[in-house]
């Protein structure tokens, strides 16, 4: 695997009860960068992220990741219960359950990490603040900073900007943007063409099948 791809897949065949919804997709996607999945509704944009978090297994084919640690998914905000009766803090400090386990008492180290990653996604001051009090912005934030306490070095994101009004977007393409700027691989699956616009890499799905790759202003005019 050349040094400058996170993630090389070749002829991935996947999908759920041996029904194939990726077929024969090869792809490389670069390190430390921004990487767009897009393409319609059930072209595989959620399939292939599931294959890349490990969570839908390939069929045939094969996925080879030169990261070194778990991928670190962070799901839509609305999946989150509007009630969930947690903190801000709470919400960050669950990224550490990746190295301490569920319910453990979190270290002197796993606090300061938590600390450290509400204050890249500008949550310090709503560290004491609920969930249900927050905007979908600002709880995009809160799973992001989750994601990033978990330090994995491969960061996938199934439509993060979904529902979010525009100046919500733009924080969400800001943050992307900075923890890429670290070295993180960045994978988001997105509907929003102004979104895959800006990143560095993109892939479009149409079926199941990949249709072009390459940089989004060469990718997107086939969208």
């Amino acid at each position: 695997m050349q040094h400058t791809d996170a993630i090389r897949i070749e002829r991935l065949t996947a999908g759920y009860a041996r029904r194939p919804v990726l077929r024969e997709v090869t792809a490389t996607i670069p390190r430390g960068r921004i990487t767009a999945i897009v393409g319609p509704n059930g072209s595989g944009k959620s399939t292939l992220l599931g294959v890349l978090a490990g969570t839908v297994a390939a069929q045939t084919g094969r996925v080879d990741r030169s990261t070194t640690r778990r991928p670190a998914f962070v799901v839509q905000h609305t999946a989150i219960p509007p009630t969930l009766p947690i903190t801000v803090r709470d919400a960050v400090a669950m990224g550490r359950w990746a190295h301490r386990g569920p319910w453990r008492r979190l270290r002197a180290e796993d606090r300061e990490i938590t600390r450290t990653c509400m204050e890249r996604m500008e949550l310090t001051d709503l560290a004491t603040r609920r969930l249900d009090t927050l905007s979908g912005g600002q709880r995009q934030r809160t799973l992001l900073a989750q994601a990033l306490a978990q330090e994995s070095d491969l960061l996938l994101l199934d439509e993060p900007a979904a529902g979010l009004d525009e100046a919500s977007q733009a924080e969400i393409s800001r943050a992307l943007r900075q923890v890429s700027a670290t070295g993180v691989t960045v994978v988001q699956a997105t509907h929003d063409l102004a979104e895959a616009a800006g990143a560095d890499h993109c892939l479009l799905l149409r079926d199941g099948r990949l249709k072009a790759a390459g940089h989004p202003d060469e990718v997107l005019v086939r969208t």
